[in-house]
C-alpha cells in the first residue's frame, strides 16, 4: 500500500509527547534509589522491590524503561548499572549529576507546569509555585547534605563543559584566572590542568567553599589553585587577568549583567579578559535546541535567559571590552572571550 506523501510525518510531534515520560522516568529511578541500589549489586525486580517497598509489577516496568532509555542492563532478569549510570547516577560518584536531577524533578518540574503563565507573564515561577520572590536557592537549601547535593549535581556538568570551554579559545596568554561564581571549581581546575603556567582563583559565597576546597584538594593542579569567598555584585573581586563567568550571567537581567560587567572591567588590567561560558543562540534563534530549553528554563526559574554571540557582543563592547570572540563547542557550554584594551 503506498504511502500517501501529502500527509506530514507526524514523528516530531510523537517524540514531544512522549519527551516528558522519558525525563520522569530518569527522575523517579533516581528517586527511588534505584541506581544506588544495583550500584552495590545487581538484582531481580523482586529484590529491589523489597528493598524500596514498592509494588513488584509497576517497578518492573519502570525497570524496563530505564533498560529501553539505556540506563539499565537486563539478562535472565538481573538487572544491572549500565556504565554511564555508575559514572553519572550513583550518590557516591564524584562525577554524579544526580542532585541535579533532584532539583529538576522536585523544584523545577512543578514551575515548567506553569510555563503559560511564565510566558503570559515574563516572569519567574518562585512566587506562584512556593510563594517565594527569591532568591531562587537559598530557601531549598538551608542544610547541607541539599546544598551539597546540588553543587555536586552542577559539578558533573562542569566536568562535561569546563574542560572544553577553556580549550575553545587560546588562553595561554592570561596568568590568573578567577571564577566568579566558581561553585566547586570545575572550571578553575580545567583550566590550570591545560595551561601549565596558569594560576586560578575560586570566588564564591563563603557557604559553597567548603566543597570548594574538597573537590579542587583532590585535583592535580590544586596548589596553584585558591579559594576565596565573596558576592560579584558587591565585594571585591581578587585581582586577576582573566575572569571567567560560567553559567553565571544566563541567570539575571540586562541591569544586573551591565553592572558585573562594569565592575569587571573596572579591575581588570589593560589586555585582560572575561572568558563567558554559555550555550550560544544562533543569530536567528532558531537553535540550537539545548540553548533554547535552557531559554525557557531560565523564564521559568530566574531573572535570565540564553544570549546570542551579538547580543553578548552589545553588551561587553557598551561595558568598554573589544575583540569580542565566541566559539561553540559539543558539551552544554560554548566559550565567548573578550579583551580590555
Amino acid at each position: 500500500m503506498a504511502i500517501d506523501a501529502s500527509i506530514p510525518d507526524p514523528s516530531i510531534l510523537l517524540d514531544l509527547l512522549e519527551a516528558f515520560r522519558r525525563s520522569k522516568t530518569l527522575f523517579a529511578a533516581v528517586s527511588l534509589g534505584v541506581f544506588d541500589l544495583l550500584g552495590t549489586a545487581d538484582a531481580t525486580v523482586a529484590q529491589l522491590a523489597q528493598k524500596i517497598d514498592a509494588n513488584t509489577d509497576a517497578l518492573e516496568r519502570l525497570l524496563d524503561s530505564c533498560v529501553g532509555l539505556g540506563l539499565l542492563n537486563k539478562a535472565d532478569g538481573v538487572y544491572s548499572n549500565t556504565k554511564m549510570a555508575n559514572y553519572y547516577l550513583l550518590s557516591t560518584s564524584s562525577k554524579r549529576m544526580t542532585g541535579y536531577i533532584n532539583y529538576s524533578n522536585n523544584v523545577m518540574w512543578p514551575m515548567w507546569g506553569k510555563l503559560e503563565d511564565a510566558v503570559r507573564e515574563g516572569t519567574h515561577r518562585w512566587q506562584q509555585c512556593y510563594g517565594l520572590d527569591g532568591p531562587i536557592f537559598s530557601h531549598f537549601f538551608r542544610d547541607e547534605e541539599a546544598k551539597r547535593e546540588f553543587l555536586m549535581g552542577m559539578h558533573g556538568f562542569g566536568v562535561i563543559s569546563s574542560p572544553q570551554v577553556v580549550a575553545a579559545l587560546d588562553l595561554s596568554r592570561f596568568k590568573c584566572l578567577a571564577d566568579l561564581g566558581g561553585a566547586t571549581g570545575h572550571l578553575a581546575i580545567a583550566a590550570c590542568e591545560r595551561y601549565s603556567a596558569m594560576r586560578a582563583i575560586v570566588f564564591d559565597l563563603p557557604v559553597a567553599l567548603p566543597l570548594a576546597q574538597e573537590i579542587v584538594g583532590q585535583s592535580s593542579v590544586a596548589s596553584r589553585i585558591e579559594l576565596v569567598g565573596g558576592d560579584f555584585f558587591s565585594d571585591p573581586l581578587p585581582a586577576a587577568d582573566l575572569y571567567a563567568l560560567g553559567r553565571i550571567l544566563h541567570d539575571w537581567s540586562e541591569d544586573k549583567i551591565r553592572l558585573l560587567l562594569k565592575r569587571i572591567f573596572d579591575a581588570l588590567p589593560s589586555q585582560g579578559g572575561v572568558l563567558i561560558a554559555e550555550k550560544l543562540l544562533l543569530e536567528d534563534k532558531t537553535g540550537p535546541r539545548w540553548a533554547q530549553m535552557q531559554s525557557l528554563n531560565m523564564l521559568t526559574c530566574t531573572e535570565g535567559k540564553e544570549r546570542t554571540l551579538s547580543e553578548y557582543e552589545l553588551l561587553l563592547k557598551e561595558a568598554g571590552f573589544v575583540n569580542v570572540t565566541g566559539c561553540r563547542t559539543n558539551s552544554p557550554l560554548d566559550a565567548t572571550l573578550a579583551v580590555k584594551p
